[in-house]
């Protein structure tokens, strides 16, 4: 198939000089490229924002208060899982200073993102209190003030962060979990007194994404009020000088005349394809967990939450891990055995072809799964990235939740599909035709087995 690239062949020049309608021409393809550039690299921070928009919808003030909720199908969130319940929030470090979270001992999984998505720090079980508790200080930028003893510090470079924190749920109590969280205190530095009160967000319809943005004009208006909010980065400085191109600078209105409109709201959507593209057809042979499955990583970093190699970030491996999912940290890449959490996709069955949630699916899962704590397998919607929303108001399976019935050979059948599989429908999620899906299969402390080929999953297949 031939390659689809303007070439210099298509724009006149004269002795040299380029033509008025050649200088149009190319000033529109750059600023497409440009712009189709600046959105990829945005994205996580204008997706952040959407985890702020849906608590600011949810009644919830940045810096004043912390949502709690056991997440569900109701929930639009980039690969939100309902394997255990959270805490979410805004911290506003320029209104609040500086902020304590104080971490009990207990069963806890929490970090803290910059509002461009880049890792703070780990806390709890992941953390350098190792489940032990502990108080954390969040520093904003250029803090120089003294710090108190006996905290662990973290520096932040942005003034929103998001403060994401899960409880495991033992044996199942789903409850217990929550009442753990609330025992979580957030306060300024300053003022011990102003914990963060919690609201339950459980049973609201919280939509915490980007997607009423991501392919029109609201992208970059979001995008603008971000750059204006925070300070600039050194190592962000090559992309304000194009994002300045189109016109999006810190301290400047953005008001684009009609062709800038129209070059933006066009890249913003060309630019999702592309990044649509890397998280479902990516060619990249690091993806692939086992050779003769069709199985594969999320995350094509390994062991840095900001996608940084020893050379350069790894901008194919962002692009991916964004367009499905939030938030990062070591822990989420880190494949090693007994620590953080492994996670794998199936957007494909056995054969090759995206899943349909007009077909009906089996997963066999081999028995025992290598996880020290516990394993999970979510379905999602391709569209929104978020967990399916069916009449059953069910996306997940997993040994925490379903009293599962194993086969003959001690495996585990789950199944996928629009209608119940008779016999087995404690062991089913329910997909909407009309729609294509996704699985994650998640491993909390993963043992050798899931990392060394002595286990594998076997590829989703029709029913």
């Amino acid at each position: 198939m031939a390659l689809q690239i303007p070439t210099s062949a298509q724009h006149a020049f004269e002795h040299s000089f380029p033509t008025p309608d050649t200088a149009r021409s190319i000033y529109d393809e750059q600023d497409f490229q440009r712009a189709v550039e600046t959105y990829r690299f945005f994205y996580p921070s204008v997706s952040m924002e959407g985890i702020f928009n849906g608590n600011r919808e949810a009644g919830l003030e940045d810096g004043k208060a912390l949502m709690v909720l056991a997440a569900g199908p109701r929930h639009l969130a980039f690969t939100a899982n309902s394997d255990t319940p959270y805490v979410s929030g805004a911290l506003d470090l320029k209104a609040m200073g500086p902020v304590v979270i104080d971490l009990p001992p207990g069963p806890y999984i929490a970090l803290v993102n910059d509002h461009h998505q880049r890792w703070v720090v780990d806390m709890g079980i992941p953390g350098p209190d190792a489940g032990k508790g502990g108080k954390y200080l969040v520093l904003p930028p250029g803090f120089s003030g003294a710090t108190p003893p006996g905290h662990h510090v973290a520096r932040a470079q942005t003034y929103k962060v998001l403060i994401a924190i899960r409880a495991l749920p033992i044996d199942g109590d789903v409850a217990g979990a929550l009442a753990a969280l609330r025992q979580v205190k957030v306060h300024p530095l300053s003022n011990p007194a102003a914990v963060l009160p919690y609201v339950d967000g459980t049973p609201l319809a919280l939509d915490a994404t980007p997607l009423r943005w991501e392919g029109n004009l609201e992208y970059w208006r979001r995008l603008h009020s971000i750059i204006n909010a925070e300070p600039a980065l050194e190592e962000f400085r090559p992309m304000y000088g194009a994002l300045a191109a189109l016109g999006i600078s810190k301290g400047k209105p953005f008001a684009p005349d009609e062709r800038m409109r129209t070059v933006l709201e066009r890249a913003a959507g060309f630019a999702l394809e592309q990044m649509r593209v890397e998280g479902f057809a990516s060619q990249r042979p690091d993806r692939v967990v086992w050779e003769d499955r069709r199985w594969e990583w999320i995350g094509l970093i390994v062991d840095d939450a900001n996608f940084e190699t020893p050379e350069y970030l790894d901008l194919q491996a962002r692009d991916r891990w964004f367009v499905q999912a939030i938030v990062a940290s070591p822990a989420m890449f880190r494949r090693q055995a007994g620590v953080g959490s492994i996670y794998f996709l199936a957007a494909r069955d056995r054969r090759g072809a995206y899943l349909d949630g007009g077909k009906n699916y089996k997963l066999v899962v081999p028995q025992p799964v290598p996880a020290k704590m516990f394993w999970s397998v979510t379905a999602y919607d391709a569209r929104t990235r978020s967990q399916v929303q069916t009449p059953q108001d069910k996306a997940v399976l997993g040994s925490l939740q379903t009293r599962f019935q194993p086969g003959p050979d001690g495996s585990l059948e789950l199944r996928f599909g629009p209608t119940p599989p008779a016999g087995q429908e404690q062991q089913w999620i329910q997909t909407a035709p009309g729609t294509g899906f996704f699985l994650y299969f998640r491993i909390y402390g993963p043992e050798a087995a899931s990392l060394d080929g002595s286990w594998k999953l076997e590829d989703v297949t029709e029913a």
